[in-house]
């Protein structure tokens, strides 16, 4: 297919003193500064390192948990009354102690096993018998607490993490293609206002060289005095409209400068190579893609799949669930520390709760119906998302291969318009055409090779809208993968 192409804009713009030095920012490099400085990425950026480090911890907790408690000391004095030899007896008590406790919980039952030992030493002083009691001791035991007849709700807490913390990513995903086309858009704003200012500087430098040709012919008796006025109308005219182009390239950049995050004092110009190959698009390619690497399909199903976790636990409420809990122990004391499990004590222990439900008033089936009614409304969302998808991508086909039509055509208006206009000049030259008229060839010059302009970034601004619709790059046959930004996020976290 036939290249067709716009030359290569890079306009350097002084002001009329005095001269500041511009810099010269490119697509890509706009692209860049944005994603440093975008406060919608960074904080969908701190919004995914929230559930990233969620997760951790709660995956964290599944682990084997160790813990020390130590109390250094505990004394007690007290005072007690004997009724047989009718007199007051002080009792004093001194220990200290400590306890490792290891805690493991069991996913898979959604119990937790813990292993306890306490141990220390402890001094008993009775006033009574004038005796001194003192003894190291050490209660070890095993214990085992298990949920009966409901959900894992470990499981369940780390499954909801998941998807919020993947639900995350989309949306920093999501962020980037975004910011990806806005940056796109306003930077093509600011290429076509610097081009109408090029256009515009184009313009007055022709129209003053009409201006000097009835001039000359005025004074040489060779033209009447009505063309000058008109000449110096024209000349007027495209003054005026050099500053207002520059007025609008100055509000462009403005808005560029503020949305990419740079200083709206610096001085830029942008510069982009708008050569466009028309490229053959296949829209059920597109569509096929489109629908199976859409991100915000995955969101959708993220929803459902949440919605069907918040109904597990709607139906535990008030349900009929018991607990078990065992424990096996020994107790031993002695006042030498390696004789402390020389007749240990055993210390079994069982219980079994039960929770049954007798009336709740309709509460507990009240809320399965309304999470029911959520279930289905998430379900009809993930559908219409389809649809819509479906409908989007079918548009942007058909808007580039018309893009792609027009293109032809306006490239056809500004080749005409151009020859129009020169040979219309020799006939102003030669005294066969009147200023007025030729204005009116020199404007439509320019609207035409603004069209042509604007054509060529319609259709790159729209195969962006493709890319971004169907996550799949044409210009380069290359699907977009978002796993790429995650790289990006995981290597900054590591810097």
């Amino acid at each position: 297919m036939k290249k067709i192409y716009l030359p290569l804009v890079a306009i350097l713009f002084c002001a009329a003193s005095p001269v500041v030095a511009q810099q010269i920012i490119t697509l890509e490099q706009a692209l860049e500064i944005a994603g440093q400085n975008s406060p919608s990425l960074q904080s969908s950026l701190y919004n995914l390192e929230r559930t990233r480090e969620s997760l951790n911890a709660q995956r964290a907790a599944m682990k084997s948990q160790f813990s020390l408690t130590v109390n250094p000391i505990d004394y007690s004095q007290n005072r007690s009354f004997n009724d047989f030899y009718s007199q007051w007896n002080t009792n004093e008590t001194f220990n200290t102690s400590g306890t490792f406790t290891v805690r493991q919980p069991i996913a898979l039952t959604d119990g937790t096993i813990s292993l306890n030992n306490q141990f220390g030493w402890q001094s008993n002083y009775s006033e009574f018998n004038k005796v001194t009691n003192k003894s190291f001791f050490n209660n070890l035991y095993v214990s085992l607490s298990q949920p009966l007849f409901t959900y894992n709700r470990t499981k369940l807490q780390i499954k909801n993490l998941e998807l919020d913390h993947e639900n995350a990513m989309l949306s920093y995903a999501m962020q980037r293609l975004s910011l990806e086309r806005n940056v796109s858009q306003y930077f093509y704003n600011v290429y076509l206002a610097q081009m109408s200012l090029t256009i515009r500087e184009d313009e007055l430098a022709n129209t003053q060289k009409s201006y000097d040709i009835i001039k000359n012919k005025v004074e040489a008796g060779l033209a009447a005095k009505e063309e000058l006025f008109q000449a110096e109308v024209n000349l007027s005219t495209a003054k005026s409209g050099v500053e207002s182009a520059r007025v609008s390239l100055e509000y462009g950049k403005d808005q560029f400068k503020q949305y990419i995050g740079m200083d709206i004092f610096d001085e830029i110009s942008v510069m982009t190579d708008v050569n466009v190959t028309p490229i053959e698009i296949d829209g059920k390619k597109a569509l096929e893609h489109g629908l199976a690497s859409r991100m915000e399909l995955r969101q959708r199903q993220i929803n459902v799949e949440t919605s069907q976790f918040d109904m597990i636990q709607v139906k535990a409420m008030n349900e009929f669930a018991g607990s078990m809990n065992l424990s096996l122990g020994l107790t031993g004391d002695n006042s030498t520390f390696s004789d402390i499990y020389k007749n240990p004590t055993k210390s079994p222990k069982v219980s079994i709760g039960f929770n049954v439900p007798i009336f709740d008033w309709g509460e507990r089936n009240a809320r399965i119906r309304a999470q029911e009614a959520v279930i289905k409304s998430q379900q009809l969302g993930l559908t219409n998302q389809e649809v819509q998808i479906k409908v989007d991508i079918r548009q942007v086909v058909r808007n580039l291969s018309n893009l792609k039509d027009q293109i032809g055509i306006a490239l056809q208006n500004q080749n005409n318009s151009q020859l129009t206009y020169d040979i219309n000049l020799e006939r102003y030259q030669n005294g066969d055409l009147t200023s007025m008229d030729l204005n009116l060839y020199q404007t439509q010059l320019s609207e035409k090779k603004m069209a042509y302009a604007q054509s060529l970034i319609n259709y790159k601004i729209e195969l962006l809208n493709l890319k971004i619709q169907s996550l799949y790059d044409f210009t380069i046959n290359e699907p977009v993968v978002p796993e790429k930004f995650f790289e990006e996020y995981r290597s900054n976290q590591k810097n």
